[in-house]
Order: structure tokens, then C-alpha cells, then sequence
């Protein structure tokens, strides 16, 4: 047992997390890297510690400090949420070697169902359809032309180490194996610390399926109805429902049976997703994630069942409380995640300030975020903001419910994908419950050409004005406090404000890249400049002085809130000067290269 829960991770999934400790009575511990000092989930927790100076994505992955907090505020169980070490089971090895709890998988059931070519070997030996593919990583592109013709084009080259669409190129040619091999292993390496890929056979127009499961340590595994989550851009979610407006009972009952049956194989213990493909009537075991998907809130509508504090229970060695024959779906829910990305410009991460945030809420309408108005949206994270979720009696209310709730949320001073749900979701398409993986470019791409790019607007003043009150956030030896003081002069003054109203970090200045390594890239946006449509971090440059490029060439390749970006030539010409280096963090409009002509 335990009565205290480290939450190692961040923004809405911390929160997430924290809320259901405080629902069961349990203590909750927040850890922050430098960047998020003034993020919700800090203030939230019961305590909070800093992780420490450095990169502010590796401040979440390092596993001792993590462990080291656990011990200096008294956790019993270390809750990793999603992405970070949710999936690392050497780090599920580390917390139990430490004595404590990881609300998760057992580290050798992870390990089986955690890489892709492993769980590919798991669910073919437990009989689960699987698409076609390679079952071993593959070392260089010659191997992957190799298994290319083999299959067929298109294929698809995929991260063994993850899934969210990093790692991921789908090739229709032999001549775009080597580009798609290299930018496959490069992606990978960078999310998941593991380059390894591997190949399946590319389905031309599947649906994407999951089934959520729980399993206790009694040996009881549940599944939980299904999630359709095929409208995706880059290979990444953007909506999901529950029910699949696709499956019959049938159908979904063998689906599920089939992820139980994986699942008992493999031993495995906690809450877990299970996706598949689905075409023509037949499913395709895709990868197992070993953690709470983002998408989990659409189950738990559904359903009525508290995953996270199902997680936990789970955790403490409670018995799952149900039958399979209990699980019943009712009504209708669908998820729209609330990205920091401009649909008209081909979904670009959009970094910046929220200058005003105003939820949605009414009867049947959740929200589950992580910002506020005056949050400095960091770098260095994906570009979710919140996740906004509508329950409906049946799947025409849930999108209409949907519908008017996307015209209430507000945010501004960041792009966002709101005005592409709403032109989702009012589409015949979906609203027939016909949407593929297609979907998007099948039926949308004109509509989003036609969308106003958003303006980045102009940096906003932050002054320095403080509201009144007695209450500051302080932080000592990396521990968060919030404490109570008395004015010298006995007159009351002004302290600083509650910690949630606390501006974010700004971006670093020009003048700041040079102290990176490498040349900076200079703001100087001309006819004749190649400039970064983002801020972010070089990661590949394709191009040299000297060399003639035709318009549209890709000659750089950014990588911005965990999410590669390419960065063509506006026009045909010579290449005259290359400013950037890799590794070099650039701002939006900085140069990176010049013509010569």
C-alpha cells in the first residue's frame, strides 16, 4: 500500500493523474523542469520539486532524480502517465529495485509488448492477425528496399521504441527508401532514445482501432469497448470516439477477445491499449502501448470506469471489481485534441503566449488541460494543450454537443486546431461515420488551404505588475514552497502573484543562440534569405553553398515541439551562404540560409 504517488510527467496527464490521487485519498508530488516552473500541475500538486538545470525535455528522463524525490517527499508509487518513461522498463525496474511502486506494467510484460517487433512476434504467437511485416529491426535501406519488394509499395518504415506517429514515413517508391530510412531513425532516435525501425506493408485505406483493457494481479483482464482514432494528421491522432461508428457487436467482441488473449499471454498487469488495424472487415494487430493512452477519456465517458484510479487500485493489489458480461457501452463520446498547431499551414507547431483562454463547459462537456491564459507555451514538449471531450445519449448528440463546444472555447495568441474540428466534425464524411486514416486529405485538404494563416501576434509587455496579496511561491534547494509574508513597513504592499498567473519563459533571443554552439542564425527575413517558419532545432540540412535547388526542395529539416518540420526553397536558385549548423536552435524567421542569386 501506498499513500503517496509521484507523478513523473507534466501538463494535462499530470493533472489527470493528481486528480484521481486527491479522489482516493492519496498525496500527490509534482516534478518540473526549468521551463515549467509555472505550470498548472506544479501548483496543483501537494508538493513539488525541480528536477534540476538542463535541456528541459532530458529533465523528465532523468530516472535518478526522479527516484531521488520520491524519497525526499515520501512516495510510495511513482506514476508515469504518457510518453517520458512510461514505457521504459529499465526505469520499471529502477523504481521497484528503489522499493517502490510503478502504477504500470510489470518491466518483463512491458518488455514483450513494449518494442514493436517484439509485440508483433507476441501477438502472432498468440494467434492475433498482424499486418504483414518484418519481425526484427532492419539495419540499413538496403534491407528495407529488400522487404519493400517483397511485400509490395506502399509500405510503411516505423520506430520499434514508440508509436504517436514519430518514427514513422510511408514509402510509395524505391527512390524515397533512403531519405525515409534516415529521417525515420533520426525521429526516432530523438523521441524514443532507440533509432531501430522496422517495415510493414502500408494498408491503403484502414481505419485505426483500439481496444482498452485492465488487468489486475489476480489474473482478471477486462477489455472495454473500442476507440476509433483514425482522423490523424502526420500519422497522429487529432479525434477519437467511442463506440467505432464501424464495428458491429461481432466484431467488436472477437476484437476484444483477442487483446485478452495477448494480454493474459504476456502476463500482463495494469491499463493498456491494444491497436489494430481495420479494412475490409478484418483486423490487424498493430502495437501494444504499455501505459493510459491520451485518448482514454472517451473509455471512461463511455463506460463510467475511472481508468487512472482503476490504475491505481490496480496498483495497491485491489481485484478488479467487474465482470466482463458487466462492461456495457452507453451512449456516444468523442475527444478533440486541442493542439498549438495551424491547420493552414500544414498543422506547424505554433509556440508563443495564450493571451486569453475561456473553456467550454454545459452537461456532457470535459476538459482535461494544462494551460491558462499567460502561459509561455515551451519548446521542447509536444504541442497539446488540452483535450476536449463531449458525452451524448447517441453519436449525433456527442457531435453536436462537440460542435457547440468548440465555438466556446476560446484561446488566443496561438495557433490552435479548432477551426479544423470544426470543419471535421461538420463534414458529411464523419458526421456519416465514414472516416479513414484518409480522411484528411481526402476530403479536407481545400478546406484547410483555405483557412487565414494565423498572425503570429506581437510579444506581449510583461511589466512586471503584480496583484495584491500576502502569498508568494518560492523555491528552496529545488523544492516548491508557497508561503505567507508580513511587509517590513506594515503597510501590507504587493507580492507576487499566485503562481498560475505567473508568465512562462520567453523564447530565447538571437542574441542568446550564439551561446548554443555554432553560428546563430541571423533575423534578417529578405527575398534572398531561406528562413525558419518555426522556432525549434536543426536537425538536418540538406543543402550546401554552391548548390543549385529547384523551388519546393527541401533544404532543412526543424524540429519543433517533438515534431519534424521541412523547411523548402521558396524558389529556384544558388545557394549562396548556410548559416545554420545542426543542433543549432533557430527562432521563426530566422535565416538559415541565403541565396547567391
Amino acid at each position: 500500500m501506498f499513500d503517496t504517488v509521484l507523478v513523473a510527467n507534466r501538463g494535462e496527464i499530470a493533472l489527470r493523474v493528481m486528480r484521481a490521487c486527491r479522489e482516493l485519498g492519496l498525496r500527490c508530488v509534482a516534478v518540473y523542469s526549468e521551463a515549467d516552473r509555472a505550470a498548472p500541475h506544479v501548483a496543483y500538486a501537494d508538493a513539488a520539486y525541480l528536477l534540476g538545470p538542463g535541456p528541459a525535455l532530458e529533465s523528465y528522463l532523468v530516472a535518478e532524480r526522479i527516484l531521488q524525490v520520491a524519497h525526499e517527499s515520501g512516495a510510495g508509487a511513482i506514476h508515469p502517465g504518457y510518453g517520458f518513461l512510461s514505457e521504459n522498463s529499465a526505469f520499471a525496474r529502477a523504481v521497484e529495485a528503489a522499493g517502490l511502486i510503478f502504477v504500470g506494467p510489470p518491466a518483463a510484460s512491458m518488455e514483450r509488448m513494449g518494442g514493436k517487433t517484439a509485440a508483433r512476434q507476441e501477438a502472432s504467437a498468440a494467434g492475433v492477425p498482424i499486418v504483414p511485416g518484418t519481425l526484427e529491426a532492419l539495419e540499413d535501406a538496403a534491407d528495407v528496399r529488400r522487404i519493400a519488394e517483397q511485400f509490395g509499395y506502399p509500405i510503411a518504415i516505423k520506430a520499434v521504441g514508440g508509436g504517436g506517429g514519430r518514427g514513422l514515413r510511408v514509402v510509395r517508391s524505391p527512390g524515397d527508401v533512403e531519405e525515409a530510412f534516415e529521417s525515420a531513425r533520426r525521429e526516432a532516435a530523438t523521441a524514443f532514445k532507440l533509432p531501430d525501425v522496422y517495415v510493414e506493408k502500408y494498408l491503403d485505406d484502414p481505419r485505426h482501432i483500439e481496444i482498452q483493457i485492465l488487468a489486475d494481479t489476480h489474473g482478471k483482464v477486462l477489455y472495454l469497448g473500442e476507440r476509433d482514432c483514425s482522423v490523424q494528421r502526420r500519422h497522429q491522432k487529432l479525434i477519437e470516439e467511442a463506440p467505432s461508428p464501424a464495428l458491429t457487436p461481432a466484431v467488436r467482441a472477437e476484437m476484444g477477445a483477442a487483446a485478452v488473449r495477448l494480454a493474459q499471454a504476456v502476463g500482463y498487469v495494469s491499463a493498456g491499449t491494444l491497436e489494430f488495424l481495420y479494412q475490409d472487415g478484418q483486423f490487424y494487430f498493430l502495437e501494444m502501448n504499455t501505459r493510459i493512452q491520451v485518448e482514454h477519456t472517451v473509455t471512461e465517458m463511455v463506460t463510467g470506469i475511472d481508468l487512472v484510479k482503476a490504475q491505481l487500485r490496480i496498483a495497491q493489489g485491489q481485484p478488479l471489481p467487474y465482470r466482463q458480461e458487466q462492461i456495457h457501452l452507453r451512449g456516444h463520446a468523442v475527444e478533440c485534441r486541442i493542439n498549438a498547431e495551424d491547420p493552414a499551414a500544414g498543422f506547424r507547431p505554433g509556440l508563443g503566449t495564450i493571451t486569453a483562454y475561456k473553456e467550454p463547459a454545459g452537461l456532457g462537456v470535459r476538459i482535461d488541460g494544462g494551460v491558462y491564459s499567460g502561459w509561455s507555451i515551451p519548446q521542447y514538449y509536444d504541442s497539446l494543450l488540452a483535450k476536449l471531450v463531449t458525452w451524448g445519449e447517441d453519436r449525433a448528440e456527442a457531435l453536436a454537443r462537440m460542435l457547440r463546444a468548440l465555438s466556446d472555447y476560446q484561446i488566443e495568441g496561438v495557433p490552435t486546431t479548432l477551426d479544423f474540428h470544426k470543419l471535421a466534425l461538420a463534414h458529411p464524411a464523419f458526421q456519416n461515420g465514414e472516416a479513414t486514416v484518409n480522411f484528411i486529405p481526402r476530403y479536407l485538404q481545400e478546406q484547410l488551404a483555405a483557412l487565414q494563416p494565423f498572425a503570429t501576434p506581437a510579444s506581449p509587455s510583461h511589466n512586471g505588475a503584480q496583484d495584491p496579496g500576502r502569498l508568494f511561491d518560492v523555491e528552496v534547494n529545488n523544492r516548491r514552497f508557497r508561503v505567507r509574508v508580513a511587509s517590513l513597513d506594515g503597510h501590507g504592499g504587493t507580492v507576487a502573484a499566485p503562481l498560475a498567473r505567473v508568465a512562462g519563459p520567453k523564447p530565447a533571443t538571437s542574441g542568446a543562440l550564439a551561446k548554443l554552439g555554432g553560428r546563430a542564425a541571423k533575423l534578417a527575413p529578405n527575398a534572398n534569405a531561406v528562413t525558419s517558419p518555426i522556432q525549434g532545432t536543426v536537425v538536418a540540412i540538406k543543402v550546401q553553398a554552391g548548390q543549385a535547388v529547384a523551388q519546393g526542395e527541401v533544404l532543412f529539416v526543424v524540429e519543433a515541439m517533438k515534431m519534424e518540420n521541412e523547411v523548402t526553397a521558396a524558389r529556384a536558385g544558388m545557394i549562396g551562404e548556410v548559416l545554420a549548423t545542426a543542433g543549432l536552435t533557430v527562432e521563426a524567421g530566422s535565416t538559415l540560409a541565403t541565396f547567391a542569386d
